[in-house]
């Protein structure tokens, strides 16, 4: 009699068949250890180079960053040390001022002037001298204005004159030296400017030798 497969058993456990067909599916194949260590190798890698990259980039900025560091110390400590006697040297402008007025009142070469009083301006000349070679030896230097194209970045300008025999916008007259101190602006000169006179080229402004006319002895 034949049998109805909807009301066929399923195998049991025990049935040699059951296990046997069971052996029949195919697994997975498994990858190989080597290639399983080579890959985990090479993503070690790659991790370690990018942490590598990263710390580089770090230590590169960390030194760029402490190298400007010292830069601008350094120049701190150099722009203290040139502009330090600033306020003392701006002081001895109005020693200067006193002896120039001095000298000024007086006719410069001693003329009608008794023995005495001869003697005490060659002693204010020789003080006055001497007062601005100290002050060139410490970076402080006169502005040479006279007749020189006004400068607002080293004149100041009190008044104008109309004078056409001078170039237009030029210095007629110092009322007040002004001074530099390392290249630097210490004190503008108070000047007054020329106007109507024909125009004239720009020309740069050199501060003035304290020591000129000065000789060997007396410097």
């Amino acid at each position: 009699m034949p049998t109805d497969p909807a009301h066929t058993p399923p195998p049991s456990a025990d049935d040699p068949l059951a296990s046997d067909a069971s052996l029949d599916i195919p697994e997975a194949p498994s990858a190989e250890p080597a290639q399983v260590i080579r890959q985990a190798a090479q993503a070690r890698i790659e991790e370690l180079e990018a942490e590598l990259a990263q710390a580089k980039e770090t230590w590169m900025r960390t030194a760029a960053d402490a190298q400007n560091a010292r830069r601008r110390a350094k120049l701190d400590v150099e722009e203290a040390h040139k502009f330090a006697v600033s306020r003392f040297a701006k002081d001895l402008l109005s020693v200067a001022d006193n002896l120039s007025r001095a000298m000024a009142s007086l006719p410069a070469d001693g003329g009608g002037l008794d023995e005495r009083t001869r003697n005490v301006l060659t002693g204010v000349q020789a003080t006055e001298r001497e007062l601005q070679s100290v002050l060139e030896r410490h970076g402080v230097r006169k502005i040479a204005a006279q007749d020189a194209p006004f400068d607002p970045q080293l004149h100041q300008a009190v008044s104008e004159i109309q004078d056409p025999s001078r170039p237009n916008n030029s210095v007629a007259q110092v009322f007040m030296d002004g001074y530099t101190l390392n290249d630097r602006l210490l004190r503008a000169a108070m000047v007054v400017v020329a106007k109507g006179g024909p125009a004239q080229a720009p020309r740069p402004v050199q501060p003035e030798p304290a020591n000129a006319g000065i000789d060997a002895d007396g410097a």
